[in-house]
């Protein structure tokens, strides 16, 4: 049987990963005072930074409810496919607790609780694309992807914490403290959870690059098929120095996938955040 990979919109996959590995992607939805809109489709970042600078509040973004799961799953099943779909951490979202209760309803649905967002997310599904094309059934996806969210690595540096602290991340005096340092902290996904990790001092094109040579200099339990690097606003020559370093540092990666983060990260981050992302051995 064929089988179609979905995910919801926060895989931060960009529109020609998404073309060429064929993934359904269900839009999150973005609240932005009386209106709410759907994630890429018809609010992106930069209005979000408008929203944000314009009114002080960050927006709210939330799960698609449970008719839109069971329209997905529903198209594709009368199509004759068996569905695998990824969803947001179930620690962000109720995205993953709707997907199963959709999957129940129409049936022949794995879901997949990527345990992680952005494009720690976006790895397990262009995995999960690279098993379908080899025919691999849905269970067979399903259970494989399990076991390796697992060990996927996904962080990201900060420039400012000024969204962290607007979304309830950070307390205003923790927010003070660090914006008077010039501190730029890591942000971890640990267990399905964001967890701050080293901060850095700065210029963020500076913190950057340190950055990426914690992550990497002398790993040698990196899976060498794709590393991303995702962001929000950096400039081409930041994210071509990165990609320099990291054929410095890691070389032989098949692929060095550059995406941009969508609303989800955006409302969490705020611009000049920076990731590598990749899976262990």
């Amino acid at each position: 049987m064929k089988v179609k990979i979905t995910s919801d919109s926060t895989c931060d996959l960009s529109p020609e990963l998404i073309k060429k590995y064929d993934i359904d992607i269900l839009p999150l939805y973005v609240s932005m005072g009386e209106e709410t809109k759907k994630d890429g489709l018809e609010v992106v970042p930069e209005d979000i930074y408008a929203h944000v600078d314009k009114t002080g509040k960050l927006p709210k973004t939330s799960a698609p409810n449970l008719n839109d799961f069971i329209e997905l799953f529903d198209k594709w099943h009368k199509e004759g496919y068996s569905i695998v779909h990824f969803s947001i951490s179930s620690d962000f979202s109720s995205s993953y607790h709707s997907a199963t209760i959709a999957a129940e309803e129409v049936g022949d649905v794995c879901v997949v609780d990527s345990r992680n967002l952005s494009t720690g997310q976006g790895l397990l599904v262009l995995h999960a694309a690279d098993l379908a094309a080899e025919d691999k059934t849905a269970v067979e996806i399903k259970s494989e992807c399990d076991k390796l969210a697992l060990k996927v690595e996904a962080s990201f540096v900060v420039d400012s914490i000024d969204y962290l602290r607007k979304g309830g991340r950070c307390s205003a005096i923790a927010a003070l403290g660090a914006n008077l340092l010039k501190l730029k902290p890591c942000i971890e996904v640990i267990d399905g959870k964001m967890t701050p990790s080293k901060k850095y001092r700065g210029k963020i094109e500076k913190v950057i690059l340190d950055y990426v040579r914690d992550r990497l200099n002398g790993r040698e339990d990196i899976l060498k098929n794709r590393i991303f690097i995702t962001h929000t606003k950096c400039s081409p020559e930041t994210v071509n120095q990165v990609r320099d370093l990291i054929n410095e540092l890691s070389p032989g990666f098949n692929e060095i996938l550059e995406t941009t983060a969508g609303c989800t990260i955006t409302s969490h981050c705020g611009p000049y955040t920076l990731g590598i992302l990749f899976i262990r051995k």
